[in-house]
């Protein structure tokens, strides 16, 4: 039986990758698993940031678009991102951290009914830590000994995903008809959807909201990836997605996972990307995200690449 075993990363727009590098590493205490570029754009980079090994379901994605204008926000789009934190006590470092950067916050409230704190990276992208109430995580998730924040607060990976759509319903149809998620709360104008396996870090948030679409900008988010096991399902997804009566918008072998995008009715775009190989394939754990890694059609135009590249460190 096909199954979604939860979210596999998520990728967003920035406009200064130094900036985006200095934030999600230095402040948030996540590893750069990978330095590379979009491979569908060589001439921007597409930075990964997650646990020790950058795990599915802990993977941060950025593309950096200089010259991207502001996000106007509105519905139809991915508008929220759970990060899980151990504990309790894990909010209470977080909310000291976040003071000590001068990082604007909600300071400890709720999302929904789990402890949380709200804020927002510099591009603006909407961000909610959530505590995981030391819940089962998924085992491959290890913390990163080098990380400037404390082993017992690191963040964890990520939790539910918030969806804002003009029709939770026909969400609903994608997420419970073709994927498999169950539906765990419901109210008038919101949803909660959980995957098959895992806690919070499997979820689906919809809120039903009128008004105008999104304008994507610096700090929208370009899809949502979730998690397949091989190339053999992400096969038989493809054609359970066509049979459903979506169509396949590109097919690719990113070379770290193979992946299959599909646009649902409100044009939102979930990836389907496998497990493995991972982002070790072409380096060592130890020297991860430290060099420009470029997949093996890429790495004959090293040169040309890295010379349309601002350096960061």
């Amino acid at each position: 039986m096909l199954t979604i075993t939860g979210h596999h990363h998520i990728s967003m727009i920035t406009k200064n990758a130094k900036e985006n590098h200095q934030f999600y590493h230095q402040i948030l205490g996540l590893r750069r698993v990978k330095k590379t570029v979009n491979q569908d754009d060589p001439s921007m980079y597409h930075l990964f940031y997650g646990d020790l090994t950058g795990s599915p379901g802990t993977g941060l994605t950025f593309f950096e678009l200089s010259h991207a204008g502001r996000t106007h926000r509105g519905t139809d789009a991915i508008t929220r991102i759970g990060l899980l934190v151990p504990s309790y006590d894990s909010l209470l470092y977080w909310e000291n951290r976040l003071n000590e950067f001068a990082i604007e916050h909600s300071g400890l409230t709720k999302y929904g009914e789990t402890d949380a704190i709200h804020f927002e990276d510099p591009d603006g992208l909407r961000l909610v830590f959530l505590n995981n109430q030391d819940k089962q995580i998924p085992q491959e998730w290890t913390k990163w000994g080098d990380s400037p924040v404390e082993m017992a607060h690191q963040i964890l990976g990520m939790g539910p995903v918030e969806l804002t759509v003009s029709s939770l319903a026909e969400v609903e149809q994608t997420l419970v008809q073709l994927f498999g998620y169950t539906e765990l709360t419901r109210s008038t104008s919101q949803a909660v959807f959980q995957a098959e396996e895992g806690q919070l870090q499997g979820q689906i948030v919809v809120v039903e909201q009128d008004g105008p679409k999104e304008k994507p900008g610096r700090g929208s988010v370009h899809h949502l990836a979730i998690r397949v096991k091989n190339k053999e399902e992400l096969d038989q997804w493809e054609q359970k997605i066509k049979d459903f009566g979506f169509s396949i918008i590109k097919k690719a072998d990113r070379y770290y996972f193979s992946s299959i995008y599909m646009k649902e009715s409100h044009g939102i775009i979930f990836e389907l990307a496998t497990d493995g190989p991972g982002f070790t394939v072409d380096t060592t754990v130890e020297d991860l995200g430290k060099d420009l890694d470029l997949p093996p059609f890429l790495e004959g135009r090293r040169r040309e690449i890295e010379e349309k590249l601002t350096p960061i460190d």
